[in-house]
């Protein structure tokens, strides 16, 4: 009974703040917020990819830099050097189909003011609460200053371990902590539990270490752990241990963004994100506590 009261106290928020945005109720895929980063359908213009977001079930969209905007236009890409009068028919698209935009990225944060206000100001006027980046080592003074000024949360994303590039730290979890543990709480993580997996960490170790500093997760189960090339599989059939990484998710007060990123079979995955969806929609998180 105690279990089950913590829970409810846990899933019963009507809503759930992200920065300074509030994601609403629609946004839930049965008790997490979740959808699509649009890379999952990077193979379609944007519009079409949004589509598909909600065909599959998905209620909440991560946007790419340099998403094809226009099919009929190759040139055009939708990022944050769009002007508001591109980004007019993309927000009515969201309107549309009952989308809620929470998140950019993967996006480089330079220690380069005016480049990194434009890529604040666009996700200010999207309505965006999480930036997700890789950022530049020198940059995390003025990432504090902006997330601040901006009230918009800052992720740091994780990409496998690259054994040629030992320079490359972003996919250990003690890493990515000791660089926002003293800094703003709006200063956190992107926790990409599929390359997690192919750097050989374990998610769960990985979520208790950085509770409360998880602002947005990429989720991907793979058919294989601590292997750089492992691919993509429906969402609780795989060794990412998705059910593990939910219930702590859930214990942890963390109901999303959770963001499905299929990545492969690009231009016929529809139906395996769609149950990945699902999956999601029927899970039921339990508790330890």
């Amino acid at each position: 009974m105690i279990r089950q009261t913590l829970l409810s106290l846990i899933l019963g928020t009507a809503s759930l703040a992200v920065a300074g945005q509030t994601l609403p109720e629609s946004a839930k895929v049965g008790q997490f917020y979740a959808g699509c980063q649009a890379y999952t359908f990077k193979a379609f213009d944007l519009m079409t990819a949004l589509e598909k977001i909600a065909a599959a079930g998905g209620k909440t969209v991560e946007f790419f830099p340099g998403h094809l905007l226009s099919k009929t236009d190759p040139k055009s890409k939708f990022d944050h050097n769009t002007t508001a009068e591109q980004r007019t028919p993309v927000k009515a698209k969201l309107k549309e189909l009952g989308l809620t935009p929470v998140g950019y990225g993967v996006v480089r944060l330079p220690n380069n003011e005016e480049e990194c206000r434009k890529i604040f100001d666009f996700c200010k006027d999207m309505g965006v609460g999480v930036v997700v980046s890789e950022p530049a080592d020198d940059a995390f003074d003025l990432i504090e200053k902006l997330v601040k000024e901006y009230d918009i949360k800052m992720a740091i994303h994780n990409h496998p371990k690259k054994p040629l590039d030992r320079s490359y730290r972003y996919w250990d979890p003690e890493y990515v902590l000791s660089l926002v543990k003293d800094r703003d709480a709006r200063m956190g993580s992107c926790a990409d539990i599929g390359h997690w997996v192919r750097s050989g960490v374990k998610p769960t170790d990985a979520i208790k270490l950085l509770k409360g500093r998880i602002f947005d997760s990429h989720i991907k189960d793979l058919d294989a752990f601590g292997v750089r090339e492992a691919k993509d599989m429906v969402w609780g059939t795989g060794q990412s241990d998705i059910p593990a990484v939910l219930n702590l998710y859930a214990e942890q007060g963390f109901m999303g963004p959770l963001d499905a990123e299929w990545e492969k079979d690009w231009e016929t995955s529809l139906p395996d994100v769609t149950k990945c969806m699902e999956f999601v929609k029927n899970f039921k998180p339990t508790t330890t506590k």
